[in-house]
């Protein structure tokens, strides 16, 4: 990427911008930090979704793998606090607030990455148990001012729940609650592959979004997968308890973010058609039998396959202050929790 100082009022200039912008070339003023081929300031993104990723100083990656569109699929269960603890949560609010932040959040996101990647089509699902009517008119009523498309359905949990083994891998019981959250994920798991054309976005209603969240992600997405030519999957959330220990890792450059390397998640993630339907009795697996860890599928799919997440977090899971698999380090909580109130 060459450097140039422009200078509006010669000619010659304006003709090698207009002959750089032909050919696709960028060119920096670096005396007043603009890039004329783009009329944008050094600080703004000059990457075009599905055709080139921009990084300066390093210039360009040409996109192969461009993102089609993106289903984001929300479980929602209002009635219950915390699957597997009693413990309150950050803020020490019922669980109804936490999931229409989180939606709220979603929307925002979706909206902000809509305006930039122009050509990718989006659609939210909600898939809820046990709210009241209340609660679901209030996230159709959050979903209908954001202008997304959007469905909101109900878990068939009898369908799923008969398919699910009475005893875990620990050799106890499984709870109603660990059912009805299996069953959802089942049932998502369906829903993708039913419906999905390219990526989708699995999550659960307690994870609270940063505006950049899904842009970030999807610049992301195109630009890792171009580079190695293979489909990934991407957490959004940097997780304490993946500090814990020091491992080995890679390290992978985004539009607004570091991107490393995981071999753990939880079951909050995004992932292509391809993925799903590549390791998909992997995945209904872990919607049959309680695992341990619950994820521990998953873990063995990132041992195959390329698994990244954010530094700093992009999205933050609002749970006790206390747990290492919840609020993100280096995280202004309190910023994000107040920016998407309902």
């Amino acid at each position: 990427m060459r450097e140039v100082k422009s200078n509006k009022k010669n000619p010659l200039t304006k003709f090698f911008i207009k002959i750089c912008r032909i050919f696709g070339f960028e060119i920096i003023d670096q005396s007043n930090f603009s890039i004329p081929t783009s009329k944008k300031t050094i600080n703004q993104s000059i990457s075009i979704p599905g055709k080139r990723s921009v990084t300066l100083p390093l210039g360009k990656v040409e996109i192969t793998r461009p993102v089609k569109s993106l289903d984001i699929i929300l479980r929602t269960c209002m009635s219950v606090n915390m699957l597997t603890q009693s413990k309150k949560r950050m803020f020490e609010k019922n669980k109804e607030e936490y999931t229409k932040r989180t939606l709220v959040s979603i929307a925002k996101s979706v909206n902000h990455a809509k305006n930039i990647f122009k050509n990718t089509k989006f659609k939210i699902y909600v898939v809820d148990h046990n709210s009241t009517k209340n609660q679901i008119d209030s996230m159709r009523d959050i979903l209908k001012k954001s202008k997304i498309s959007f469905e909101i359905l109900n878990l068939e949990l009898d369908k799923f729940s008969n398919q699910i083994k009475k005893i875990n891998e620990e050799n106890k019981e499984v709870t109603s609650n660990q059912k009805s959250n299996m069953s959802n994920i089942h049932q998502s798991l369906f829903l993708s592959k039913k419906n999905s054309e390219d990526l989708t976005y699995f999550v659960e209603d307690d994870y609270i979004h940063e505006k950049i969240s899904l842009s970030e992600i999807l610049y992301t997405y195109e630009k890792i997968a171009s580079l190695t030519e293979q489909e990934l999957i991407i957490c959004p959330t940097d997780y304490p308890y993946l500090y814990t220990q020091s491992e080995n890792t890679k390290i992978f450059l985004g539009e607004n973010r570091h991107w490393r390397q995981i071999d753990q998640t939880l079951c909050t993630f995004l992932t292509s058609k391809k993925i799903v339907e590549k390791y998909w009795n992997e995945l209904t697996g872990m919607c049959k039998i309680e695992h341990y860890p619950f994820e521990k599928p998953l873990h063995n799919i990132y041992k195959k396959e390329l698994c990244v997440s954010p530094i700093p977090s992009l999205a933050v899971h609002f749970t006790n202050i206390n747990s290492i698999y919840g609020l993100s380090p280096n995280v202004d909580w309190k910023r994000l929790w107040e920016e998407n109130e309902n």
